[in-house]
């Protein structure tokens, strides 16, 4: 039996949806009255865990569900040992440089020598930064970033966007797209290379769904 890492939040829907259409069920984690964190599919073929979607690859990473479903932006931050198998189509989102709009920056040449930056995506704005060679301080934040500019802790964030709606309520504008997101489906290296339960079969429907 195959256990499947499957995120909480925004992903969750459109994640159980996809594994539906391949014959296994996992509805019961959309039922508010729900509080198990583990299920069984009905047919007893697969097994699912609700994680945060960071923990995710941790947990296909260290074998503990053999396929997974998360953001490459969370691939691009924590780096997992993993095997990025396909992708999803759906999540679309983008990881964005973003300013006061009140500001005079309009690119990302034009903000300060060792300027501040404040992010939950650490690693990636680290590296987006070292590609531009330019100096900055990176301020990890896991609360609401768009408070970095507002408060003047920061000149600028680097965030997930996905309407864009969150930063026009907070009088801030895009100023460069650091890279496109979607949804992944991820599998545990050596679980993936022994087919193991059949694993190569489970994902080759799930390709054909996308």
């Amino acid at each position: 039996m195959i256990t499947i890492a499957l995120p909480k939040g925004a992903l969750l829907t459109d994640s159980i949806k996809l594994f539906q259409k391949i014959g296994l069920d996992f509805s019961a984690f959309l039922d508010s009255s729900n509080r198990q964190l583990q299920i069984t599919d009905p047919t007893n073929t697969a097994k699912a865990v609700l994680v945060r979607t960071h923990d995710v690859p941790v947990y296909v990473e260290y074998g503990q569900a053999q396929l997974g479903v998360v953001g490459y932006d969370v691939l691009l931050e924590k780096t997992p040992d993993v095997a990025n198998l396909a992708d999803l189509k759906f999540g679309v989102c983008r990881m964005s440089l973003a300013v006061r709009e009140a500001s005079s920056y309009r690119r990302p040449s034009e903000l300060p020598p060792n300027g501040r930056v404040a992010t939950k995506f650490v690693h990636c704005a680290k590296e987006y930064f070292r590609r531009l060679d330019l100096p900055v301080e990176i301020i990890p934040l896991y609360g609401s970033v768009e408070l970095g500019p507002i408060t003047g802790m920061s000149e600028a964030i680097v965030d997930l966007v996905s309407t864009g709606k969150t930063l026009k309520e907070n009088g801030l504008i895009e100023i460069d797209i650091l890279f496109n997101s979607t949804a992944r489906l991820i599998a545990h290296p050596l679980s993936y290379r022994l087919n193991q339960d059949h694993l190569c079969d489970w994902v080759e429907k799930l390709r054909l769904q996308v």
